[in-house]
């Protein structure tokens, strides 16, 4: 089944509420009004509702059964500034809050800390800062995740391939401890997209091919992940080839469940992480889907600036599907 018809099926019904704080974005309309008239999300616009509805209307969009939230005239106004001083612990001030809370990303965000929303689709006019780090300040990450981390659905244009990469978006260089926890965190994104996740902790070297501190922190990044997930195919390090060729994975890792066949690849740093999924992208063919952010306590989707109304409408979608993960 093509992959987003899969994860349609997966949320149609379930009333996935996200929230888009760019509202008056004609991409982002675009996408929302899609996604509702499609019944997949229960989509939440930010902003001034006469002002939405004229730039809606403006573009031939119609708004009806879509919930627009106005931060300077929100019902339960209070409650929320209440809930987020309570949650900053002292870093910052009920007056703080009140200014704080007007910024379209804050207020989507404890929209969904408080529970009026599943999920939060933002990035198309902000960047990635302004997106993550009212996540990170209030929806922080999960127990046992001390960072979270970007990953990239890789779909093949020439065949039904799917591979997901990270981290390539967020951590410029992870420690051991760090590493473990994206590579658990990118095997449950991989289950996300039916992928039966092989993980293969990439390196230049392959079982001591070469010593390098950097190849210590990714074999001691594998036996911390294979303690916190047992039961996940891991293994590490590994050379690319070495985990993707089977004929490779033969002559060097001979011993290796995961060589030859991996589906999940983990980087040791951002900067390979990030120079490999465009080689991907731009030598390979292949698709490149996110960054999809992981080790969030709920799930937060940054867009491209460069982003158009397919990328969002598949974005909203991948956010709703993380909603279901355990």
């Amino acid at each position: 089944m093509d992959l987003f018809e899969s994860l349609k099926e997966k949320i149609s019904g379930k009333n996935v509420k996200i929230v888009f704080p760019e509202s008056e974005d004609p991409r982002i309309l675009g996408a929302v009004v899609r996604l509702k008239s499609d019944g997949l999300v229960d989509p939440i616009l930010i902003g001034n509702e006469t002002a939405v509805k004229e730039k809606a209307n403006s573009l031939g969009y119609k708004t009806s059964g879509i919930a627009i939230y106005d931060p300077e005239n929100y019902p339960e106004w209070d409650q929320m500034v209440d809930s987020f001083v309570e949650r900053r612990k002292g870093k910052a001030t009920r007056e703080q809050a009140l200014t704080i809370l007007k910024d379209p990303n804050y207020f989507g965000t404890m929209l969904v800390y408080m529970d009026k929303a599943d999920g939060l689709v933002s990035g198309a006019i902000h960047s990635t800062g302004d997106t993550v780090r009212p996540a990170l300040q209030i929806i922080k990450t999960k127990p046992g995740v001390s960072r979270t981390s970007g990953a990239f659905l890789m779909v093949g244009s020439r065949s039904e391939a799917r591979y997901i990469f990270s981290d390539c978006a967020i951590n410029v260089n992870p420690n051991a401890q760090e590493l473990a926890e994206i590579a658990v965190e990118t095997a449950k994104t991989a289950s996300l997209f039916d992928i039966d996740p092989k993980v293969a902790m990439l390196s230049f070297s392959t079982k001591g091919s070469a010593k390098a501190p950097e190849v210590d922190k990714v074999r001691e990044a594998t036996a911390i992940a294979q303690k916190l997930a047992p039961e996940l195919p891991l293994d590490g390090e590994l050379q690319f080839d070495a985990s993707f060729v089977p004929s490779v994975a033969k002559q060097k890792a001979p011993d290796s469940k995961v060589a030859g066949h991996a589906n999940v690849f983990i980087f040791p740093e951002l900067e390979a992480g990030n120079i490999g999924y465009k080689i991907a992208q731009r030598l390979g063919g292949f698709e490149a889907v996110g960054p999809i952010l992981q080790g969030m306590n709920k799930p937060i989707s940054d867009l491209s600036r460069g982003a158009n109304e397919e990328d969002v409408y598949k974005l909203a979608i991948i956010t709703s599907a993380q909603t279901l993960l355990k």
